[in-house]
């Protein structure tokens, strides 16, 4: 009978040792968990440690403004005439209509290109009806489309979209700029005459030595028709046919490259064989071009350090920076953050700015850190290797949304 005793209270000290463990672990748990919520769901770390994150990837076309060098009905009433497919693959006028910017219906501004784009209600804009020679000789007429992103974004497509019964241009230009307009760099072009028209050849092969050179190809006659089609459609895509796409993270080159802040469409109406019924004369044809969608797929670009862009107090968008990086871009570190050079974040490295240790820092005769007349901020050095462009001239008559 005395044993019995021994045992209940063996019970209870295991018992109580148990919970003890329990008790324990589950505050181990508890301190993991707090722990992994210092960033609850950000995509710019795992628990605690830090990686590459990107905003997600967006038509950043879709709603941006877009300065038109011509629109029709912008200066009033403009007759302009529908082109159709004829038998035998040649084109002539169909029926005419009124273009007037002052009647809703009859408008057709800048911004349907950058509308929602639906298949069963097309909008397009339209530019004013061209009279062009039919002689060699004579200078090409030109219309421009500036697309302006508002921020540096990480290009992968941009394509345009023309509306059927209109003309198609045989050639087109894209450009693009890194510094909102100062300066141009051709991105790619696209005709049926490459040497003549922009002096380069016919689809050339891209190696590692220039990958930031703009190609010509004239890969779009056989996406949508002849010059003069009644519709089709241009996709460049930013780093097809580049070598070293596949190491886009180690390639500054291509980053460089696939950068812009706005993306303007030179259109380039040159001289054609084809015959249209709205001849207004010798040598002379009329046109006009329409287009329902101008398109830019990509990233806001912030160096693998942000997750999303969102609008700063001056109304502009700029990354949310992470890492302990700053800058519009996250192209930087943050003061007292430089123990580390700023680098881009990789899908091994996330490259997070690091903390100064105190006694690293400059001290003052009162023995507090030094801030004025100190760099404290390391910035990038990203290679400006690629040679910009004079801004294409843009007639005095534009439109914009």
């Amino acid at each position: 009978m005395k044993s019995r005793p021994t045992w209940t209270l063996g019970f209870i000290l295991g018992v109580i040792l148990l919970r003890l463990r329990g008790t324990l672990a589950g505050n181990e748990m508890y301190a993991k968990m707090f722990s992994s919520q210092q960033h609850p769901s950000d995509p710019c770390y795992d628990e605690d440690r830090p990686r590459r994150c990107i905003p997600d990837f967006v038509n950043a076309a879709f709603g941006a403004a877009v300065e038109a060098s011509s629109t029709c009905g912008n200066s009033g009433r403009t007759k302009y005439c529908d082109v159709i497919e004829q038998p035998g693959g040649s084109t002539g006028i169909g029926p005419c209509h009124i273009c007037d910017d002052s009647t809703p219906r009859r408008r057709f501004p800048a911004s349907y290109l950058t509308d929602l784009n639906n298949p069963s209600n097309v909008t397009c804009w339209r530019s004013e009806p061209l009279v062009t020679s039919q002689s060699f000789s004579a200078p090409p007429d030109n219309v421009t489309l500036t697309l302006s992103l508002g921020k540096k974004y990480e290009l992968t497509y941009v394509s345009l979209q023309f509306c059927p019964k209109a003309a198609k241009p045989d050639s087109i230009a894209i450009y693009k700029s890194m510094d909102y307009g100062k300066t141009w760099q051709p991105f790619q072009f696209y005709s049926s005459q490459c040497r003549r028209v922009y002096g380069r050849p016919n689809r050339a092969t891209i190696t590692k030595a220039n990958e930031q050179e703009a190609r010509c190809t004239d890969s779009h006659r056989y996406t949508g028709g002849d010059s003069l089609g009644p519709v089709g459609r241009i996709a460049f895509s930013t780093l097809e046919g580049r070598p070293s796409a596949s190491d886009f993270d180690n390639s500054p080159v291509l980053q460089d490259w696939v950068t812009a802040t706005d993306v303007p469409a030179v259109t380039v109406s040159t001289p054609t064989t084809s015959t249209l019924a709205s001849n207004l004369g010798t040598g002379t044809l009329a046109h006009h071009y329409a287009v329902s969608d101008f398109a830019v797929g990509g990233r806001c670009k912030c160096n693998g350090h942000a997750a999303r862009c969102i609008p700063g107090k001056d109304g502009e968008l700029a990354c949310e920076c992470r890492h302990n990086t700053a800058g519009r871009d996250c192209e930087m570190c943050r003061p007292f953050h430089f123990d580390r050079p700023w680098a881009r974040a990789t899908a091994r490295d996330a490259n997070e700015c690091k903390a100064v240790a105190k006694q690293k820092l400059p001290l003052n005769f009162l023995g507090q850190p030094k801030l004025a007349n100190s760099s404290l901020v390391a910035t990038t050095n990203m290679p400006q290797v690629a040679e910009t462009v004079a801004s294409p001239k843009l007639p005095t008559n534009s439109s914009s949304t």
